[in-house]
């Protein structure tokens, strides 16, 4: 197929790769509708769909098994369920936790002296809120732990995930550096998705484990509170972006790899390329990527994926430009594609205009 940029003029496409370039340095893992779906279970069918619409998120969308959506359609959704349900974990818990808790939690975090007094005081803080599980912080000489305990059948996978998220986020905000996992265990089997925790949490995901817990290097809990009460509304404003998602910035090898892979498009690198621009072997960049539990292909896929998803939700581009601009000489490659990637037509992605 012709490229649909052989007849633009040399500034329409200066302009266009200047824009491509800013979507590829913004760009961020897409999340998967199982998680939306989750945030939506508190609500009833007209409010789902009327949030869905308002989020930038076509309805249709939460039937598709694969469907995916940006992160900023995410956050979107999460804050109008939180201020729709009153419910700042919106339907996760067995009782809604209030619009104002996060907070009152993080005043009750901001005059500690260091880190691990501020963990503890975070435990204590929902246990005072929440019967559904108890969070526990301890330490030894090299690692400082925060356990999340499930009381019975009452806590989801996904509760116990976000509850998570929000011990690391809260706590790497707290001291303005954000903490590197050693490990991060579940005590739940694998799920069918479980390469999407890559992108929550930065650091090693094990399942079927004894218990739940995040393991990070001790001496950050010897590190100072260093917020204060005047930084609080902007990180309750940018909620819940500051705490559920990982910066590339804090890259494991895939995310590398991810990147390397984005800049070169609308080229598709080859594994050679990319483990050159990484000074790796193919064979240790291969092995790596075993460890992380992905492949070279699989990262291609995603970022093609990804970036394809923005460009949809973001921008008027036809079609065919994005196709071009992800790697596929032709649209019928690229509906093939995307529609294995995500269950869903690239149209689907549009019917909110």
């Amino acid at each position: 197929m012709e490229s649909p940029f052989l007849h633009w003029d040399v500034t329409k496409y200066a302009s266009f790769r200047l824009l491509l370039r800013l979507f590829v340095s913004s760009l961020s893992a897409t999340v998967p509708i199982s998680v939306v779906n989750g945030f939506l279970s508190g609500a009833d069918r007209a409010a789902i769909v009327r949030l869905a619409e308002r989020s930038g998120i076509p309805h249709e969308l939460l039937r598709e098994p694969g469907a995916r959506v940006t992160q900023e359609q995410f956050s979107t959704l999460y804050r109008l369920l939180a201020t729709e349900l009153d419910d700042e974990m919106p339907g996760i818990f067995s009782r809604a936790v209030r619009n104002g808790t996060l907070k009152f939690l993080c005043l009750s975090l901001l005059d500690a002296s260091k880190l691990e007094v501020a963990m503890h005081r975070f435990g204590q803080f929902f246990h005072l809120v929440l019967d559904d599980f108890r969070l526990t912080s301890s330490r030894d000489e090299a690692f400082g732990y925060v356990e999340l305990i499930s009381h019975g059948e009452r806590l989801s996978a996904l509760g116990a995930e976000l509850m998570l998220k929000l011990v690391h986020g809260v706590a790497s905000w707290l001291i303005r550096q954000k903490i590197p996992l050693v490990e991060v265990d579940f005590e739940w089997s694998r799920p069918s998705q479980a390469d999407d925790h890559l992108y929550l949490f930065p650091g090693p995901v094990r399942f079927a484990q004894p218990v739940t817990r995040l393991s990070f290097e001790a001496r950050y809990l010897d590190m100072p509170v260093r917020q204060r009460k005047s930084d609080l509304n902007e990180f309750l404003r940018r909620a819940p972006e500051d705490w559920i998602f990982v910066s590339f910035a804090e890259q494991l090898v895939r995310h590398r790899v991810r990147q390397s892979i984005a800049d070169r498009l609308p080229a598709t690198p080859t594994i050679d390329i990319v483990a050159r621009d990484l000074n790796y072997s193919v064979r240790t960049l291969c092995r790596r990527l075993e460890v992380e539990g992905t492949t070279f292909q699989a990262i291609k896929d995603e970022v093609r994926r990804d970036i394809a998803i923005q460009r949809l939700t973001r921008s008027r581009d036809t079609i065919a430009e994005i196709a071009y601009d992800v790697g596929f000489d032709n649209p019928t490659a690229f509906h093939r594609a995307f529609r294995a990637w995500t269950g869903s037509t690239p149209s689907a992605y549009r019917r909110t205009d």
